[in-house]
Formats: structure tokens, C-alpha cells, sequence
């Protein structure tokens, strides 16, 4: 296991900052999710958590000892790429076992820990087989196989689905999710762009935004209890609706804030607007819906329903179930 640790942690770029001033604990067992929009810092945080970036900086500690200067080799760390980054003369057996023959391993030991790592991955009876007589999943499966068997006490994932299709990203996400679970003496830190995947995997959630730490929490605690206007509008999909002015002012605030299922369509509501769009997904439809805000109100009914283009639709949100904001962004007390 390994209790990683930052401390005012910073990273520059020339004269560009790129990570500023982080300061956060990563328990030993976690499995930790990045998320953030593009350029926020996610990708290079996990690159000075690997080593393959120096801090410029701050303090990077793994069970409380200082490793800013420790090599990347013996900071006992395995990264799993977007890219695979399977060597492609290698079959899936030798993709695997290649780092534990440049450690000078023994025969036996080496093919017990591949073999071990294909039975817990199901990809025993692919080992011979070339990178390009794979497909997507199965070579990212070889390429996390190939980070188990150097036995880390971290993992490191930098968007490893996100060259899959909608299908394999759903049993990889699996995978990856029983990993953890057989895996619980190794931490694991994710980076995704995918909310779906931030909210299924993750003991807990940092959401980044320009380089710092916007919040930290359990999936639940980050949808429920958002810090700031960024984390409410940022987690969760669809996004949670927000209204100002006139809409926010009966409520007090500067900015309402309304989640997708928390909209009640009904004779007579608060609001009203026109529908602009449906969507029938067969167990929920999401309804866009005008009403001259800034932007279109996304309201969720469960099941089928039919909403026709320029239908006058009247609607509130549930009581209780919404968020208020003040002018800087930051939450005011539920009403």
C-alpha cells in the first residue's frame, strides 16, 4: 500500500504554471478519480505522481518519505496508457512479461506472474497473439496485465478507455472496478474525462480546474454537496441546470441551480418555456426546454414520453432539491 501525500505541490513550464500549489492525501487502497475540463492539470499531476515529470516545487511523499528525487524505477509505480503502448513484434505474453526480463527476474517467476495476471484479467488464451490480432479492450487488457505484474503499490490510469467503443468501455470499466476490489492493497489513481466513469470507480472524486484543487469527496458527496458553482456544473450528465436573475431572485440567491431529475413538469409550475428538443433514451427522456435563460433547461421524466417541438411545457423544481449560489460562486444554505 501507499499513502500518497502532496504538500503546496507546484509545476511550471518555462514560465507557465501548470500546477499550483496542490495539496491533497491519497489514502493507501483508494481508488482516486482526476477529472476537469481539458488543460486543467490532471494528466501532469499523474506524470509527477509517476516520475516522468520533475516538481518544481513542493513536497511529493508516499507513506510520509519525501520522493521528489526518488527514480520513477523505484517509486513502485505502474501507469496504464490511453495509447496501450504495446511494443507491436510482441506478443501478449512477452508485451507483458518485458520489463520483469530487463529486471533480471527469474523464467519461472515471470511466466508465474503473467499467467496469474491473464486468469484475473480472462485473457489466457490470448497471450501468443500479436498486438494487432487483438481487439481495443483485449489490448488494453494486456496493457494493465502488464502493470500487475510488476506487483505497484500504485496504479496509475491516464484515460485508459477512451479509445473503446461504448460497449468495451463498459466491460473494461468493470474490469477495472473488480481489479480494485482483488486488488485492495494497491492504490489507485484514475484520470478520465468520462463522469460515468469518475462516479462508478471512485472511492473518491478530486475535481481540478486551471491547476489547483477545486474539491475533493465521495461521487455522492461532490453531486450532492457541490462547493462551488464549478463542481455543481461540472459533475453530473447531463450538466445541472443554472438560472439567474429574475429566475434566481425569488430564491435569494444570484445563481438557482436545478438538476435534470429534480424538475417537475406540471399543469401549473413556476416556470415556463418552450420545447425545443427530446430525446427518448427507452428508460429516461431528457426534454430542452426554452425560456429565454441563458441557456436551454434540461428537464429528465423516467420511461418514454412525448414532447412535440414548440409545445408550451410548465414546470418547478422539487422542494428542496435545488442548490443556491451567491454572486462569487459559492454555495448559500438549502432552503
Amino acid at each position: 500500500m501507499a499513502n500518497i501525500g502532496f504538500k503546496d505541490v507546484r509545476k511550471s513550464f518555462g514560465a507557465v504554471e501548470v500546477i499550483k500549489g496542490v495539496d491533497m492525501d491519497i489514502r493507501s487502497g483508494e481508488f482516486m478519480v482526476f477529472v476537469g475540463p481539458s488543460g486543467c492539470g490532471k494528466s501532469t499531476l499523474l506524470r509527477l505522481i509517476s516520475g516522468l515529470e520533475d516538481i518544481t516545487s513542493g513536497d511529493l511523499l508516499f507513506d510520509g518519505e519525501r520522493i521528489n528525487d526518488l527514480a520513477p524505477s523505484r517509486r513502485g509505480v505502474a501507469m496504464v496508457f490511453q495509447s496501450y503502448a504495446l511494443y507491436p513484434h510482441m506478443n501478449a505474453f512477452h508485451n507483458m512479461a518485458f520489463g520483469m526480463q530487463l529486471s533480471k527476474l527469474g523464467r519461472e517467476e515471470i511466466s508465474k506472474r503473467v499467467q496469474a495476471a491473464a486468469r484475473m484479467l480472462h485473457i489466457e488464451g490470448l497471450l501468443d497473439r500479436l498486438p494487432r490480432q487483438l481487439s481495443g479492450g483485449q489490448r488494453q487488457r494486456v496493457a494493465i496485465g502488464r502493470a500487475i505484474v510488476r506487483d505497484p503499490r500504485v496504479f496509475l490510469f491516464d484515460e485508459p478507455l477512451s479509445n473503446l467503443d461504448a460497449a468495451l468501455r463498459v466491460s473494461t470499466r468493470i474490469e477495472i472496478a473488480r481489479l480494485h476490489n482483488e486488488l485492495d492493497d494497491t492504490t489507485m489513481i484514475y484520470v478520465t474525462h468520462d463522469q460515468v466513469e469518475a462516479m462508478t470507480l471512485a472511492d473518491r472524486i478530486c475535481v481540478l480546474r486551471d491547476g489547483a484543487v477545486e474539491q475533493v469527496g465521495t461521487p455522492l458527496d461532490l453531486y450532492n454537496n457541490p462547493r462551488s458553482l464549478f463542481v455543481a456544473g461540472f459533475i453530473g450528465s447531463p450538466r445541472m441546470n443554472f438560472l439567474t436573475g429574475g429566475y434566481a431572485q425569488p430564491f435569494g440567491c444570484a445563481t438557482i441551480g436545478v438538476r435534470a431529475e429534480h424538475i417537475e413538469i406540471a399543469l401549473e409550475g413556476m416556470w415556463c418555456g418552450r420545447v425545443i428538443h427530446s430525446e427518448n433514451l427507452g428508460s429516461d427522456t431528457y426534454v430542452y426546454v426554452d425560456m429565454e435563460a441563458d441557456e436551454p433547461v434540461i428537464i429528465r421524466r423516467p420511461g418514454t414520453a412525448a414532447f412535440a417541438p414548440g409545445a408550451t411545457v410548465n414546470f418547478s423544481p422539487m422542494p428542496g432539491e435545488f442548490h443556491r449560489f451567491d454572486e462569487m460562486g459559492t454555495p448559500l444554505p438549502r432552503q
